[in-house]
């Protein structure tokens, strides 16, 4: 019998602790540790802080959802592994202790690395779990005009949602007659290109925001923020009344000082999401150092991969299967010609783009599979 621990309980987790599920026989233990019992499908959290869902379509109970395919499921913290003896320490939770096992996955995610930012944490609305996505939908509630910023720092990684926002703000703007008394500007230190990896991508995006009136400072990397004021390092301020911004991401704090990670704690692995430099260990999700952004359909992919090559180890033969690291994005323009891009992120060819309302709704069908399949 094997004992397989899975530490993080989000796309990357669970998709791989269900797959060994499947895979296994009930000889094996699967455990799965999460610092919440709630997974939360964070595609959907701009649509949440707009009032276009609720916070229980955004959610379900993993406690219930792992027990019904033979997981067992345990609410923890995470404070560190111990790679020599196999064990992972659990700070406190349903469990306090050392937690053996055979085989580990390790798909913790990112860190949001907020204090490299001064007045981010004080200053700051984000969009990154359900109650910062509700404050922010009040914040725009209470929003009458001025300046609205939506932006992204350097090193955060995740460029869909400040577009989506930006549009999903406008589109309420001229809902109820107040875009002249708006404007709206994103603040990035990238141009689309890069944070996209393609310059086509570029193209399309920039002919959409101007469709709106949106303005895009692309070389705008903020290191301060105040009350009402976004300041990058050479003091160039922008003012705002509505601010909403992604911080910098790190990796989990939990792998660090392993060896086994670069400089910003992202894990290293191979093209079979193995850790490089550590036995029996998998690593998938935001916490694994691949190029360009994190994206939910990345961590899946990579817990599919990892679930089927770990169940192949267990019987002693040699890995099936390996990640292709490609960008499928989905970017809602609100109800308009919404932007599809994929790209291979591993090979120098040109992104696939598209444009149509059928994206849009591609994407909240994804949403709605998603949610019957795992809740």
């Amino acid at each position: 019998m094997a004992k397989i621990v899975v530490v993080g309980g989000g796309f990357a987790g669970v998709v791989a602790a269900e797959r060994l599920a499947n895979e296994l026989s009930d000889e094996h233990q699967i455990s799965l540790v999460s610092r919440s019992r709630n997974f939360v499908f964070y595609p959907a959290l701009v649509r949440l802080a707009f009032g276009k869902c609720q916070p229980e379509d955004v959610s379900f109970d993993l406690r219930r959802t792992m027990l019904s395919r033979r997981i067992n499921f345990i609410e923890a913290e995470v404070a560190r592994l111990d790679l020599f003896q196999r064990r992972v320490m659990i700070a406190h939770g349903d469990v306090e202790g050392k937690l053996p096992y055979d085989f580990l996955i390790f798909a913790l995610g990112r860190r949001l690395a907020t204090e490299r930012i001064t007045g981010f944490f004080e200053n700051a609305h984000h969009l990154l779990s359900v109650d910062k996505a509700l404050k922010f939908g009040k914040a725009v509630a209470a929003f009458e005009g001025g300046r609205a910023v939506i932006g992204q720092c350097d090193g955060a990684r995740l460029p869909v949602p400040v577009y989506e926002t930006a549009f999903a703000l406008a589109q309420l703007l001229e809902h109820n007659g107040r875009a002249s008394d708006a404007k709206i500007t994103i603040v990035s230190p990238d141009s689309p290109g890069l944070q996209l990896a393609d310059r086509d991508v570029e193209i399309a995006l920039t002919k959409m925001l101007d469709r709106h009136g949106i303005e895009l400072l692309s070389d705008f990397p903020i290191t301060q923020v105040k009350p009402g004021t976004v300041i990058t390092d050479d003091g160039r301020a922008v003012n705002s009344d509505l601010l909403m911004l992604l911080p910098p991401f790190q990796g989990s704090s939990a792998a660090s000082h392993l060896g086994i990670t670069n400089d910003e704690g992202y894990i290293n692995v191979d093209w079979t999401m193995r850790v490089v430099g550590a036995e029996r260990m998998y690593a998938v999700g935001d916490c694994v150092d691949f190029v360009g952004p994190k994206m939910g359909h990345m961590a899946v992919q990579q817990g599919e991969v990892a679930a089927a090559n770990l169940a192949t180890e267990i019987d002693g033969h040699g890995p099936i299967s390996h990640y292709i690291h490609e960008m499928r994005a989905v970017i809602d323009e609100g109800g308009a010609d919404s932007l599809y891009v994929h790209k291979d992120l591993w090979v120098n060819e040109p992104a696939s783009v598209k444009q149509g309302r059928f994206w849009r709704w591609a994407k909240q069908v994804q949403q709605r599979f998603w949610e019957a399949a795992h809740s």
